[in-house]
């Protein structure tokens, strides 16, 4: 298949792609960024037991009717029960414990007294304020029930999904592995930052990018290498790393020219083909290909190309490898505040900033190896084949990034 859509091409690489149904248990502390493979259920009511809010005093709130700064209250104090401990007393009319904020309330009491209410009284209490039932007062299971389904089966783990399944008591959780990468770039041209720049050559900005984006997607990077601009060396090294990975990207020599060796690279190795050329701009000479039961994504190697193809074709495969719904992809209708005067015959991706309702195009240049004005962009904006280009006020459809 040649010169897909961009749907066409879509539904053919999650065609190939396969759910990763393997799973691991590991620490909550290591949790962060992955995908739970079972519901989580909770076997306590947390808190569990009633607790008090605040530093003060646990009363009947009946003892509290008509308490003045004139004429306050007092109470006989029991005890102090600070967070952490447990009480067994029960409070009768006409007496409080001490209490601080965290412990548990005793049997008797329906509220709580802020101290700054009160004379601070230790052995008997002056409280100048009433207070109704239950002020002050956390009951146990406020926050959630034994037997509640608190985390579903498919939900990634972030700080607060951390802190959920600590406050159930949980140490270790059983999640979805990761999604494996191998990320190669090819290109006699490119050289790897921090070498003296050599003439006639540019550095490779291609691994960094796809690495972070990577990261931001959660996946385990097994290998980020350079490949030779040889057929024979990427053909060797797809063959030795795709045993060990889900998914090879590789950015660069996927055209026409003299020495754009993906095809006959793939061909060396034995991948079945499965398209070429997709009708968008950026990324139009994307080559998708199946090494064995591995899916290998050659992207162009212009920058922007490669930005635009991470989240538009590499984020829906991955949100299905590790049935991660925190990578789907996400749209809106957003109003354009400039506009962009080129010709748009195909589909075409461009780099914008959005404040949720509006969107704006930066200024500078758009062409595919451009990167530095995608600085600060959070969105791209896809706009249509057969447009003359975008007019100020137009609504347009945004895809965040």
């Amino acid at each position: 298949m040649d010169n897909l859509t961009v749907e066409q091409a879509l539904e053919a690489l999650l065609t190939h792609s396969k759910i990763i149904e393997e799973t691991e248990v590991v620490s909550i502390l290591q949790a962060k960024g992955k995908v739970l493979a079972e519901d989580m259920t909770a076997e306590l009511d947390n808190p569990p037991f009633d607790k008090s809010p605040i530093d003060g005093y646990a009363c009947k709130a009946e003892d509290l009717m008509g308490a003045t700064q004139e004429h306050p209250v007092e109470l006989k104090v029991l005890e102090e029960i600070d967070a952490g401990q447990y009480s067994d007393i029960t409070v009768e009319k006409g007496h409080a414990v001490r209490i601080m904020t965290g412990a548990a309330i005793p049997k008797g009491c329906d509220c709580c007294v802020r101290q700054e209410d009160t004379d601070y009284g230790e052995d008997v209490v002056k409280i100048y304020y009433p207070a109704k039932q239950w002020k002050n007062y956390c009951f146990q299971g406020e926050d959630f029930k034994r037997g509640t389904v608190l985390l579903k089966k498919g939900t990634r783990i972030g700080f607060v999904e951390a802190g959920i399944l600590a406050s159930m008591g949980k140490t270790e959780v059983k999640v979805y592995r990761r999604a494996k990468v191998a990320i190669l770039t090819t290109g006699d041209e490119v050289m790897a930052p921090g070498q003296p720049l050599l003439p006639g050559k540019i550095y490779d900005c291609n691994q960094s990018l796809l690495a972070a984006r990577m990261e931001d997607f959660g996946v385990e990077l097994v290998k980020v290498a350079s490949i030779k601009d040889r057929p024979q060396a990427m053909t060797e090294a797809i063959q030795m790393i795709a045993p060990s990975v889900d998914l090879i990207i590789t950015t660069g020599a996927v055209s026409v020219g003299k020495k754009d060796i993906m095809h006959e690279a793939l061909e060396l190795a034995g991948a079945k083909r499965i398209f070429w050329h997709i009708q968008m701009k950026p990324g139009m000479p994307t080559l998708f290909s199946m090494y064995q039961d591995t899916p290998v994504l050659s992207l162009s190697g212009n920058p922007f190309g490669v930005a635009v193809s991470v989240d538009l074709l590499i984020r829906p495969m991955l949100q299905k490898m590790m049935q991660d719904e925190a990578l789907k992809t996400r749209r809106k209708k957003c109003v354009l505040k400039n506009e962009f005067i080129k010709e748009v015959r195909g589909r075409r991706y461009i780099r914008a900033i959005t404040d949720g309702e509006t969107v704006t195009i930066p200024s500078g240049l758009h062409s595919n190896g451009v990167l530095a004005t995608m600085a600060g962009c959070n969105c791209l904006i896809e706009m249509q084949g057969g447009k003359p280009g975008t007019k100020v006020g137009e609504l347009t459809e945004v895809i965040l990034l």
